[in-house]
């Protein structure tokens, strides 16, 4: 991997630059399969916990970048690589860094180039998908190589200091997280059994209800429990074996980004996979799943199918409400030891799709066309008086009265008041988890919510509450309507700014849609409303963006930066230039996910600097600096000559 060294000054400079427009936070966002590894250790799928990751996020520190949004690390299976579908406390062992395996502080569980070779045998040329399970499998079998000799080594006479060690603090992980180790590995053990993937096919067995037995099943369910626990016990073991490597790597990865001053942000995804669906079972609604209704993005909505958390079991029962000195149900219990797992594991947490967790979007689950019956779906707690779901009464927060009928049910104003204790109801879930971040030493600034083009009224008086804000894709900006919630103008100091993110197409390659539509103009002339001040010099510089399409790139990223906004992310694709997309939301193609860093990365980075198709960093800093006009540019006049030479070393090539 090419690392040509960034001038001396440039994080100096840089960190100076987020200073003066009070940006607090920059953070580049990449998911788990997207990072760079070096040649020797690559098996064609990207970890963070890689040798090329961890130089690729020293870079990113360089850089000036002050945080790293990672995206849910749950397992995924081979047949599904979303990680929005992986599980929520087992991580994904295909993260786990082989070549480290091979030496003595990790018991030298592997031979010497053993992972050199499974990287020669990669099919380079395969397609995503293909490339993607020949990795799964790959992984896995050099997995169970490890396995078996930890085992051996664990057995000998005299074992190694090193696997001394390891033993003694498999023994302690294993006991510290025992609750979610069996259920996890019995989820294998049952499908391996029964040779199915899939726990529906026997949802009605006792199997399928071992964790949430019927009435006069419970002493048959923990028998059944004790039977499968002997029977598998190396089984057990091995799971969590392997989930001890990948938590004791991610626990490394936690000590290089806090030397490096680089927060790590977890996603704590609103789904769940049919691993948890099957373990937490007796937390979930009967009839009804989550998924989001008609909008802007999605115009047909979309059914995820994701199990919806029954609001009868957020407290006990005879329990009384938020605020009355209540007592946990089930259902808190759950999100607090969620919460409690991510937080000893992470510096903050994207809240995804947090609609979720106040307003959540249900549609039945027996219906033959799942996007029909979301689009004639409810919001959960707001439906007092629907026909077609009378069951959702039980639920409801608010009266008929507070509900506006002129509007379809999934639009932002549905819900027309609300008094302060019904936001206090509305909110318990979202408490929780507030709650869990100041118990693990968080702060409320520490927490993201992912809310995007829709914000219902419930939703904006519960992120009120704790002075939140919410996402601003730019790409998505509509041009005409000046009260727009994706344009700059319109953010306040607590929202996140971004030009796109991992459901959105790059700039570089929006930025050629908007040239062969013919729509550069108009991007144009918005931009140069919002970065030139003076208006008798606007016309000029809009003509510049719209003859340059790097330029206006440039400008586009440098209105994140003029913004009210006080943090700013920035999807990989967007800092390096790179044209494809990561994910298509909506679609089932296995070129999602897959996309990745390139191991050469710096070097193709610095060559696209050359004709401004990456992300220059400096001369965004020092565009967005200018918008401040002429006392501005007066104030900081050093520091722009210094952004200024910045940019122009990095435009002149490697």
């Amino acid at each position: 991997m090419s690392r040509a060294p960034l001038p001396e000054d440039h994080h100096r400079l840089v960190t100076q630059a987020l200073a003066a427009l009070d940006v607090r936070n920059l953070v580049l966002s990449i998911h788990d399969p997207s990072f760079p590894s070096l040649p020797s250790e690559d098996s064609g799928r990207g970890s963070p916990y890689s040798e090329g990751a961890a130089l690729f996020l020293e870079s990113a520190r360089a850089l000036g970048f002050t945080g790293i949004q990672l995206g849910p690390q749950g397992q995924t299976t081979e047949a599904n690589a979303s990680p929005y579908d992986g599980t929520l406390f087992s991580r994904n062992i295909l993260n786990i860094a082989l070549a480290p395996l091979e030496h003595e502080p990790w018991g030298a569980l592997l031979p010497p180039g053993r992972v050199e070779a499974l990287s020669r045998s990669r099919p380079h040329a395969a397609h995503p998908g293909e490339r993607y399970r020949w990795a799964f499998r790959a992984q896995l079998a050099v997995l169970d190589e490890a396995w078996a000799s930890f085992r051996r080594q664990r057995a000998e006479p005299k074992p190694s200091a090193a696997i001394q060690d390891l033993s003694r603090r498999f023994t302690s992980f294993r006991q510290r997280h025992r609750a979610w180790l069996v259920r996890d590995a019995l989820f294998e053990v049952l499908c391996e059994e029964k040779g199915v993937p899939d726990w529906r096919p026997w949802a009605d067995s006792l199997d399928g209800r071992l964790w949430n037995p019927a009435p006069g099943e419970e002493s048959a369910a923990a028998a059944r429990v004790l039977a499968l626990e002997s029977r598998f016990g190396d089984t057990l073991e091995r799971y969590a074996f392997l989930q001890f490597l990948v938590h004791t790597q991610h626990e490394v990865l936690r000590e290089r980004t806090a030397t490096w001053r680089l927060k790590l942000y977890g996603d704590l995804q609103i789904g769940f996979s049919p691993r948890d669906a099957w373990a937490w079972q007796g937390l979930f609604l009967r009839t009804y799943l989550m998924g989001a209704p008609p909008s802007r993005t999605n115009p047909d909505g979309q059914p995820w199918n994701y199990p919806v958390l029954d609001p009868e079991q957020f407290f006990m029962e005879g329990g009384e409400g938020p605020s009355q000195g209540f007592r946990p149900g089930a259902v808190l219990r759950f999100m607090d030891a969620r919460m409690d797992k991510m937080l000893a594991e992470y510096d903050g947490l994207r809240l995804d799709h947090p609609h979720g967790l106040v307003c959540p979007w249900v549609y039945r689950s027996n219906q033959w066309d799942p996007v029909a019956a979301v689009q004639q779906g409810a919001r959960l707690f707001s439906s007092p008086d629907l026909p077609e779901h009378p069951e959702l009464a039980r639920y409801a927060l608010v009266s008929p009265e507070q509900v506006d009928r002129s509007v379809p049910r999934y639009v932002d104003g549905e819900v027309k008041s609300l008094t302060p204790e019904q936001v206090e109801r509305f909110s318990v879930l979202f408490d929780t988890v507030v709650a869990a971040a100041r118990r693990n030493g968080r702060e409320l600034g520490d927490l993201l919510g992912e809310v995007l083009s829709t914000m219902p009224y419930p939703l904006g008086r519960v992120l009120a509450r704790y002075g939140m804000g919410r996402f601003r894709v730019t790409q998505k900006a509509d041009l005409r309507n000046p009260a727009d919630v994706y344009r700059s103008e319109n953010a306040a100091a607590e929202d996140w700014m971004m030009v796109g993110n991992h459901d959105t197409k790059s700039l570089w390659r929006l930025v050629g849609d908007w040239q062969w539509r013919g729509t550069l103009r108009a991007q144009a002339d918005y931009l140069a409303t919002r970065l030139c001040p003076e208006v008798e010099h606007r016309e000029a510089f809009a003509r510049e963006l719209a003859t340059d399409p790097g330029r206006l790139a440039q400008a586009k990223l440098a209105d994140l930066f003029a913004s009210r906004a006080r943090n700013v992310m920035v999807f990989f694709t967007d800092l390096l230039g790179m044209p494809e997309t990561y994910n298509e939301p909506g679609t089932i193609d296995e070129r999602n996910w897959s996309l990745r860093v390139p191991a050469d990365w710096m070097r193709e980075y610095r060559e696209r600097l050359r004709g401004d198709a990456a992300m220059n960093l400096p001369g965004v800093l020092a565009m967005a600096l200018r918008a401040g006009g002429a006392p501005v540019r007066q104030k900081h006049r050093e520091l722009l000559a210094g952004l200024d030479r910045l940019a122009a070393e990095l435009r002149g090539g490697a």
